[in-house]
């Protein structure tokens, strides 16, 4: 069953996000998770009748949340591919960009997506039913080595090699093909007391590799800084150190990796402007309303007039 708006998901630092992008009434901006639409809805309120919204959603289950509005149009399809839909849509530039990078309240609590060790149900963890290999294709497929590595750079799990070798064994018996198998092929080795901290962890480095979810992350960004009109913003939400990290990196540099380029006259070359120093957190208010807002950290940066 798919809900809307905030039984979908509730939008996290709304106002945050919003102020962040600084709107101005007609100019062109762009949801690329669009999810259960909060923060779309927000941004059109700030829109005037010449200003329009473009969102992405790779999620077939987000197009039920669809906004009947003349100045809206949502994108069935992966953010990674921004610049050209725009362009098939007649948009070259844009005044600003906002990204939630959390997975929705509604994929986490439906038991058939996988997203949850809450439920069990099938190891998907497709972002985009439509196509790609789930969850369980890969642990049931992927070599040890293979497993250990996504583990360790994805959920940075210090026993990513031993969790491996774990679902190997596990696998050989049976295939595994639900949570709450995985769950069970693992659970000799999770530590008393952190048992859903380390499901979590491994869950998401699952996640981030069967949806590619930091190189899309990459290419997005890198199109997105070369459509944005001089003095536009970025707004992005992370939710774990891999996805800040790159953020952070990119916003201060201009690239992935954090290196520093500087001109003739030691003038740092980058072409975004971080707004602030540190990344917003959630407001106490809104962590006892929300307690999912806990971990995100929204950063905003605008383009310099080069």
């Amino acid at each position: 069953m798919c809900l809307k708006n905030e039984q979908y998901h509730k939008p996290v630092m709304l106002a945050e996000c919003i102020d962040g992008l600084n709107i101005r009434p007609d100019g062109v901006y762009v949801d690329v998770t669009f999810g259960g639409g909060g923060h779309s809805r927000a941004i059109l309120e700030r829109l005037g009748d010449e200003g329009r919204l473009y969102a992405f959603d790779r999620d077939s289950d987000a197009l039920a949340n669809s906004i009947d509005d003349p100045r809206f149009c949502l994108i069935h399809e992966n953010f990674k591919h921004l610049k050209s839909f725009l362009r098939l849509h007649g948009v070259r530039r844009i005044d600003g960009l906002l990204a939630d990078l959390g997975i929705s309240s509604h994929q986490i609590d439906a038991a058939e997506r996988g997203f949850s060790t809450r439920f069990d149900g099938p190891l998907d963890l497709r972002m985009d039913r439509r196509e790609g290999a789930t969850a369980a294709d890969l642990v049931n497929n992927a070599d040890e080595k293979e497993l250990a590595t996504i583990f360790r750079l994805y959920g940075e799990l210090q026993n990513a090699s031993s969790i491996a070798h774990a679902i190997i064994v596990a696998r050989a018996q049976n295939p595994i093909t639900t949570t709450s198998e995985l769950c069970d092929s693992v659970g000799s080795l999770l530590p008393r007391g952190r048992e859903n901290k380390v499901l979590a962890m491994l869950f998401q480095a699952l996640r981030i590799e069967v949806n590619g979810e930091l190189e899309a992350l990459r290419q997005m960004l890198s199109q997105a800084v070369e459509i944005l009109n001089p003095e536009g913003r970025i707004c992005i939400m992370s939710y774990h150190s891999l996805e800040d990290r790159l953020v952070k990196n990119f916003f201060r540099t201009g690239n992935f990796e954090g290196d520093v380029q500087k001109d003739f006259y030691g003038n740092l070359i980058a072409p975004l402007v971080p707004v602030t120093r540190k990344p917003i957190t959630a407001s106490e208010a809104e962590l006892q309303q929300n307690n999912r807002a806990r971990s995100a950290k929204l950063r905003i940066a605008t383009k310099g007039n080069l």
